[in-house]
């Protein structure tokens, strides 16, 4: 099995790691070749695929494309690739263009009768804004006086959506299938960076048993309406006693996918191979629970390591796969010999969250040795 992963940044990331997880063959293709997921592939093509019209023959000899990109004229091109040249590609346009707008989303959950955070300025400060396009933390912020508030939506020159701050615990899940046939996969944790960003994904959930249904069903009402062939990432945050969806991109995620197979051995860039290469595929469910994961960046400076959220890993060089790395099952990292600063992205496993807690303790106490760094403080709740 061959696949090109179009996009070398975070999705990047996640597609190629999975994919050599299953034991496929990559082709990486951007227009950056020093884009982080560059060392994770087996070929790397240099090219702009929105200034391209035919696929070079490189890409014309695999079996699937899979996006890991969000610029909608290269989307574009993917998709006149895929039909000038044959080759099956794991997206679902008019999915996508629904939940890559955060407006047309929150519209979406509105007429479906899904919660979500109230609206400003009824909800009053503070207030989160975020732009309408995009993913992740990026041009997020938090504000505590309406004038303030104001002022940058005067200033900002594309489309906001800005809604009551709800501090709380965050949730993902991912939804795979066809209209009729949706799986819901695995609920993780998510804890947050001082500028929202995720720094660190656990398994299994906090969540009860009665909300984890609950977070399915709402996750399978949204994949219905949007008439969903694919994958989809659902993030809510609990509030008031109730799930309240904070956002949806219907394309593989980051992050998460990787903490699931860690936990469970799912595989999510197979399962999409599934489900656009064999049409009468049929998904299992997976178990209930898994083994107890965390997932976290830290980035290593001079004199300090800091656990931040995956931009880090966004700027960082070339990546590799390393085992046992200081004591982490596995870590995703630009670290090499001599270097004074890198990132990393540590994965540690066990049989429950108290087990694999401690793991991580042990890894950063041993890099923080290693390197002449002052202790890691992880602070309050971190034993959560």
């Amino acid at each position: 099995m061959k696949v090109a992963v179009i996009g070398g940044k975070l999705q990047g990331t996640e597609a190629c790691y999975l994919a050599h997880k299953a034991g496929w063959q990559v082709v990486l293709v951007d227009k950056n070749p020093q884009v982080p997921a560059a060392g994770l592939a087996d070929r790397f093509i240099a090219l702009n695929v929105a200034d391209k019209h035919n696929p070079p023959a490189a890409l014309r000899a695999v079996d699937l494309i899979i996006p890991a990109l969000e610029n909608q004229q290269a989307l574009a091109g993917l998709q006149r690739w895929a039909r000038n040249s044959a080759v099956a590609i794991a997206f679902d346009a008019r999915a996508y263009a629904i939940s890559s707008s955060k407006i047309a989303s929150n519209r979406l959950f509105e007429s479906c009768g899904i919660a979500i955070p109230r609206r400003w300025p009824a909800c009053g400060c503070p207030a989160v804004v975020k732009p309408s396009a995009g993913s992740g933390s990026q041009q997020v912020g938090v504000f505590n006086d309406p004038q303030l508030l104001q002022r940058h939506l005067a200033k900002s020159a594309q489309p906001q959506v800005v809604q009551e701050f709800i501090p709380g615990p965050s949730y993902s899940l991912e939804i795979i299938g066809r209209p009729g046939r949706y799986i819901p996969l695995m609920v993780t944790d998510l804890e947050m960076d001082a500028r929202y960003d995720c720094k660190r994904v656990r398994t299994p959930t906090k969540m009860t048993a009665t909300r984890v249904a609950e977070f399915e069903q709402i996750a399978m009402t949204i994949a219905e309406a949007l008439q969903l062939k694919g994958l989809m990432d659902v993030e809510v945050i609990a509030n008031d006693n109730r799930l309240k969806v904070l956002e949806i991109d219907a394309r593989l995620p980051s992050q998460t996918p990787t903490a699931v197979y860690w936990a469970t051995g799912l595989n999510m860039v197979a399962l999409l191979a599934e489900l656009f290469l064999q049409e009468s595929t049929v998904i299992d469910k997976p178990p209930a629970s898994g083994r107890a994961v965390i997932y976290e960046h830290i980035h290593v400076i001079p004199g300090r390591l800091e656990v931040c959220g995956e931009h880090i890993m966004a700027a960082c060089g070339s990546l590799r796969v390393q085992s046992g790395f200081f004591g982490a099952d596995e870590a995703i990292t630009d670290y090499a010999s001599g270097r004074r600063q890198w990132a990393a992205t540590l994965i540690f496993t066990a049989d429950e969250r108290h087990a694999a807690w401690q793991r991580q303790q042990r890894t950063l106490a041993a890099i923080c040795q290693a390197f002449d760094l002052e202790p890691y403080d992880a602070g309050p709740g971190g034993m959560s």
